[in-house]
């Protein structure tokens, strides 16, 4: 039994959640604040006004060096080189059969790119991009001590605009949708997870535990893991892990616009063309009725299992449960098997929950 003990890491803002009153779980070796009293609360309040998260347990990673531009170029399936200074991008990092190995986001700065890939895939991820670093002149680098903040919702700028001073706040006003810029130590891009408008702020350690304290003192009402799941789920995005892994092609997990086609020589491009799941396509479904959709329940057709479900919760904006599905063939009727009984669902369009959509005007 003492073999399995393991000690769970913390990031720099854990006595901040432990003062906010946080259920804290273990979330892949991390203890972290799945809500802080009601999960559907946090979830309404991103939606209509504005929500933190402390997302630090992602993985920074630096890459810089001469060839920085060559290995990234290789490395995704989304094309750096094509990305300017201040700009961020989506990708996915695949294996050499077209499987996605991580989702992870890029964002391009003067001295070279830095990325965020996720916490469960840390080892693999970083071993993976040493190994094909071996011909490229670049640098790996994972710094330690930083804290991720994510500000989301339609108020989101105004009350980090209150925190940021100067020029910051300017700059910050100033940014599109994936756009970011580097201020000293600190990083703020206008990226996130949740189907909102947002920011997401990657600064020191002793500086994060300050702005994470100003912007509560401001307004923005600190958020756990389990709004963020049923946030991104109703804004249709994938889970790693859940909605694609190894196994999983970019076109089966609604990612091909990830995947630039041009003339790259990139890591998986030759896998992708016979992919044994390259027919699969992902969709979003609605549960007809009462209960709750979940992760691993069949699909069928008549009487044959024509899909499972990959991601599945009880969406507080939608009231009713919800998921994500991965179906291997066109189907005119769905139903779904909940513990031997079967219930229909309804095929909708993503996201089921467009952006802004309940914000104040």
């Amino acid at each position: 039994m003492g073999n399995h003990f393991m000690t769970l890491r913390h990031t720099p803002l854990i006595d901040c959640h432990r003062q906010d009153g946080a259920k804290l779980v273990d979330f892949s070796g991390w203890e972290m604040p799945i809500h802080y009293g009601s999960q559907i609360e946090e979830h309404h309040q991103v939606r209509q006004n504005v929500g933190l998260f402390d997302v630090s347990h992602m993985t920074v990673v630096d890459v810089a060096g001469t060839d920085a531009e060559a290995y990234l170029s290789r490395l995704l399936s989304n094309n750096v080189t094509k990305v300017p200074v201040g700009k961020a991008v989506y990708s996915a990092m695949l294996n050499h059969d077209g499987g996605i190995l991580d989702d992870l986001i890029v964002y391009r700065l003067a001295t070279g790119c830095r990325l965020v890939v996720n916490c469960a895939t840390r080892e693999k991820d970083l071993e993976w991009m040493r190994l094909q670093a071996a011909s490229f002149e670049v640098s790996i680098e994972t710094p330690e001590d930083y804290v991720i903040l994510a500000v989301q919702g339609p108020n989101s700028l105004k009350v980090l605009r209150q925190v940021l001073v100067g020029a910051e706040s300017q700059l910050a006003a100033k940014l599109k949708p994936f756009e970011c810029f580097v201020s000293g130590s600190r990083l703020i891009a206008r990226t996130g997870y949740t189907g909102e408008s947002g920011f997401e702020c990657i600064v020191d350690a002793a500086d994060g535990i300050e702005l994470w304290q100003s912007l509560r003192r401001a307004g923005a009402a600190p958020i756990g893991l389990g709004a963020r799941d049923t946030l991104r789920l109703e804004a249709g995005m994938n889970l790693y892990g859940q909605d694609m892994d190894e196994e999983t092609c970019p076109s089966a997990a609604n990612l091909s616009w990830t995947v630039a086609l041009d003339d790259r020589a990139f890591i998986g491009r030759a896998g992708l063309s016979d992919h044994p799941r390259r027919d699969a396509r992902q969709i979003g479904v609605k549960l007809i009725g009462r209960g709750v959709l979940r992760s691993g329940y069949p699909l069928v057709e008549g009487d044959e299992v024509v899909g499972v479900m990959t991601s599945g919760a009880f969406s507080p904006t939608l009231e009713c449960g919800i998921g994500l599905a991965r179906i291997d063939k066109e189907v005119a009727s769905l139903a779904v098997e909940i513990r031997g009984k079967r219930q229909p669902v309804e095929v909708m369009t993503l996201p089921f929950v467009p952006r802004g959509q309940f914000a104040s005007s």
